[in-house]
């Protein structure tokens, strides 16, 4: 009831009554059926902010997905199969393209900038301890665990730092813990550790010296880093959102759902699996004062293979404590708790689960769908660390002369890249390789996409392939040619075919 309500119910308590009664019937037949609460649905709604959302919980999700993947199979799986086709084994690798004035590769210069690339792969953050595509795999592992990573870049001289190549550039990779989530600061546009411009763009981060979890120093430092020198990737499903959020915040209580129920059945198994017998006594008047007893008051039988009870007393049998353990409804049960799992963090069922039951075109079309998902997840990681990390790299080599520009080289096309991701597996080798050798014939695809797709570089294996050419010539082996189709035995139910006209 409003002021105006309020006055003319005053005055004229029915007239407010009728006009509350009106506007209250107004409103709730021009709701949806679905906003309606109800006894049995409450209709929960939060619209606050996606930061102030994320500001009281991102923390305690962050340490409850750390705590699955150090303590339930299931969840540690869900997190591999993701960095596995996210990033691959051998991380997302990176092949350049560089470009001659007249518009061709210049295959020279790209063979100096892959080789003097691959001697930085080797230990290229700053502890020195993880190759290029190990560190790839921790971060995605944090990013999709706890939601976001940051990544640092150094460059030039920096104190106490020594670069492992001439290129001057070392990287060093912090966990969100470093960026404090209670930092906020109006006057600043501080939010959430995050000082940002009037338009909301990052100007610049305010990072812990140490992570937090592992100082004995309540007085930590901050220290303000330009955004210019820090990438944060971050897994966020609203607009404007400064933190991101684990991925698996939408499936936490179904894991641990599925941890405690899977513990149970467990459980109930093994004491199953021990066999308790029981003596079924008769009635009180055919036992006698002699009877042989323990010392505990418990009459003793002895438990063997092919064992004959001849001692039981008129009315006593031997019986034995029945079980249905394991329950033959575990595994429906856990395949659907699987089941949606695995769609609520973007997973293959079939994968995380090793599930492989089903037809070849079952597994395709799975195989096919949940691809997109892989793909959408790469190609973010991409733009936010490979690509700026490469960036960087190109320049400080430059910089440094360490690469040094040819005269008929097209400076535009120096960061011209193609990344190689993980590539989507084969189910049936023989359907795949002949659908890669039918686009061939018909000039649909380059021999270069196809090696792409394999996740192969195309200079590499055209080195290889003539390296193992020249030792073939040398040994005077020759290679196979191709047999020539064998046409087969014509059925009665097949037409012949017309003779062919002078």
């Amino acid at each position: 009831m409003n002021t105006l309500d309020s006055l003319i119910g005053f005055f004229s308590p029915v007239a407010g009554l009728r006009r509350v009664q009106a506007r209250r019937a107004l409103r709730v037949a021009a709701a949806y059926e679905a906003a309606k609460p109800s006894r049995l649905r409450k209709n929960p709604t939060d619209n606050r902010s996606g930061d102030l959302v994320a500001e009281g919980d991102v923390e305690t999700l962050r340490g409850m997905a750390r705590h699955l993947e150090q303590n339930h199979d299931f969840a540690f799986g869900i997190l591999s199969t993701l960095v596995n086709n996210v990033v691959g084994p051998r991380g997302i690798t990176v092949e350049f393209q560089p470009k001659t004035l007249t518009g061709e590769i210049h295959d020279d210069f790209a063979g100096q900038m892959n080789e003097a690339f691959k001697q930085w792969e080797r230990r290229p953050e700053c502890t020195r301890q993880f190759s290029w595509a190990k560190t790839q795999r921790l971060l995605c592992n944090t990013w999709l665990r706890d939601g976001e990573v940051l990544l640092r870049h150094l460059q030039g001289s920096v104190p106490g730092l020594k670069h492992t190549t001439g290129v001057p550039y070392s990287i060093e990779c912090l966990e969100p813990d470093f960026l404090p989530v209670d930092y906020n600061d109006p006057g600043q546009r501080i939010v959430q550790g995050v000082e940002k411009s009037a338009w909301g763009e990052a100007k610049s981060y305010w990072l812990y010296d140490e992570h937090p979890g592992a100082s004995l120093n309540w007085r930590m430092k901050r220290r303000r880093h330009s955004a210019g020198h820090i990438e944060h990737l971050k897994f966020v499903r609203r607009l404007h959102q400064t933190r991101g959020v684990s991925i698996f915040a939408a499936v936490m209580n179904r894991l641990n759902d599925i941890k405690d129920y899977e513990e149970n059945e467990r459980v109930a198994a093994k004491i199953a699996s021990a066999m308790v017998g029981f003596i079924q006594k008769g009635s009180p008047d055919l036992y006698e004062e002699d009877e042989k007893w323990t010392e505990e008051g418990n009459r003793t039988l002895s438990i063997r293979a092919g064992a004959i009870y001849d001692d039981l007393r008129p009315g006593e049998s031997v019986g034995t404590i029945q079980s249905n353990r394991p329950s033959g409804l575990l595994t429906p049960f856990l395949e659907t708790m699987q089941r949606m799992a695995a769609a609520g963090t973007l997973a293959s069922f079939s994968s995380i689960s090793k599930n492989y039951n089903g037809t070849y075109s079952a597994q395709r079309q799975e195989l096919v769908e949940q691809w997109s998902a892989y793909e959408t997840l790469s190609l973010e990681f991409c733009e936010e660390i490979v690509e700026p990390v490469v960036r960087r790299w190109v320049q400080m080599s430059l910089l440094t002369e360490v690469l040094k520009l040819p005269g008929d080289l097209d400076p535009e096309s120096l960061l011209h890249l193609d990344f190689i991701t993980p590539v989507m597996p084969w189910i049936d080798p023989g359907r795949e390789a002949g659908a890669d050798e039918t686009l061939l014939e018909n000039i649909l695809a380059s021999p270069q996409q196809t090696i792409r797709r394999r996740g192969k570089k195309p200079e590499d294996v055209l080195r290889q392939t003539a390296a193992w050419q020249k030792k073939l010539k040398a040994s005077g082996i020759t290679t196979p040619t191709k047999r020539p189709a064998v046409p087969t035995k014509q059925t009665d139910s097949e037409p012949e075919s017309a003779p062919e006209s002078e």
